[in-house]
């Protein structure tokens, strides 16, 4: 038996005819930095996300960086963040010489907890950055009325949660500014790296197309002190057949998830707790066991491709030691890293596959 966590090579197996176009298009076109293929991905993209503005940069922490920058994030600001995410989160507010505040997550949705929000509010800080994390978006009505009563700005990180819908509508405006990653591994993944921003304010979006072009809106002509981070137009033209199969695959993974969900409901793991009012995009299905590291082994040793996400919390990495954490600080997110467990989850990932995991689940438990 051999299941991969995510086999990439069967998505372009899919699409071949219609991605070869789309790459010989773009090559054929002599635009290989910007031009047509970048801009109709933003408009389609923009559109499908339900905002207006859609901006795109080279990768996901570029997309956060940028968007805090824009919001004129800088040294002596404070920004709230997941105590249980990726570490990315964390570093584009460093980035800004910032300094990320944790908040723990719900325990149950893994996602940043609203209710413990505002004690971590003081006069420094600027930006809420909640992570719609494994693809299931954050509260975002609560987050939302808290930065409105202190007159914060929210920054969404959605690298995983493309086509997710909250309350019935996609994610992709319901914040300030929503920062999306299409690395690979991502629902919507290029074949490469890449990220965009989707707003629906104007201003923002404008200061982060000229801060990803060395701060230049007239070339030679440099307003501010910028960046090089630009979606590449291959990729763009990638992306934007994918993005037309995005929905279907999106269901694709829920019907997989469904079946682990029934099939591993006596198991006696954890499993993901979907709220009212939530459309999950599946990027991720997590479990948690407090046997997670023996489940690890065994389900390695029977050729199912599982993996930890993640494994160190931010303020347990050496990249924050300076910051002065200690174990025991943000006790949720420690749990949640000592035994959560990814199973295999994808749109070319087979019934056969699925059940395949679902048998070798029970007999490692």
């Amino acid at each position: 038996m051999n299941i991969p966590f995510l086999d990439l090579s069967a998505a372009y197996r899919e699409l071949q005819p219609e991605i070869d176009k789309a790459v010989a298009r773009s090559l054929a076109s002599g635009h290989y930095i910007g031009g047509p293929e970048v801009a109709a991905f933003e408009d389609e993209f923009a559109t499908y996300c339900g905002a207006t503005q859609a901006v795109g940069v080279a990768n996901g922490l570029d997309a956060l960086h940028l968007a805090l920058r824009a919001m004129d994030v800088g040294p002596g600001d404070e920004v709230i963040v997941p105590s249980h995410t990726y570490i990315a989160t964390w570093l584009a507010v460093s980035q800004c010489g910032a300094t990320p505040v944790p908040v723990e997550p719900d325990a149950r949705t893994y996602n940043m907890d609203p209710n413990r929000i505002e004690e971590v509010i003081t006069s420094r800080t600027k930006v809420i950055l909640p992570v719609h994390l494994y693809g299931q978006p954050a509260n975002m009505d609560p987050i939302l009325v808290i930065a409105r009563k202190h007159g914060l700005r929210v920054l969404e990180d959605g690298a995983q949660a493309h086509g997710a819908r909250y309350k019935g509508k996609r994610l992709g405006a319901h914040g300030d500014v929503v920062a999306w990653s299409f690395y690979p591994g991502k629902n919507l993944g290029a074949m490469g790296d890449g990220g965009a921003i989707t707003t629906n304010n104007v201003e923002l979006a404008e200061r982060i197309r000229v801060l990803r072009n060395y701060g230049s809106r007239v070339k030679y002509t440099n307003d501010v002190q910028g960046y090089n981070s630009r979606l590449d137009p291959l990729q763009a033209a990638i992306l934007r057949v994918k993005l037309a199969h995005l929905d279907e695959w999106n269901a694709r993974r829920s019907t997989m998830a469904a079946h682990y969900q029934k099939g591993l409901v006596d198991s006696g793991l954890i499993l993901p707790f979907v709220t009212d009012g939530v459309d999950p995009a599946w990027h991720l299905y997590v479990v948690q066991s407090p046997q997670r590291d023996a489940l690890l082994k065994k389900m390695g040793e029977t050729g199912i491709g599982v993996l930890i996400h993640y494994p160190i919390p931010p303020h347990l990495q050496r990249a924050y030691t300076s910051a002065g954490y200690s174990k025991g600080q943000f006790p949720i997110a420690e749990k949640i890293a000592n035994q959560c467990l990814s199973l295999p989850i994808g749109p070319h990932l087979s019934a056969a596959g699925v059940a395949a995991v679902l048998a070798a689940c029970k007999t490692a438990i």
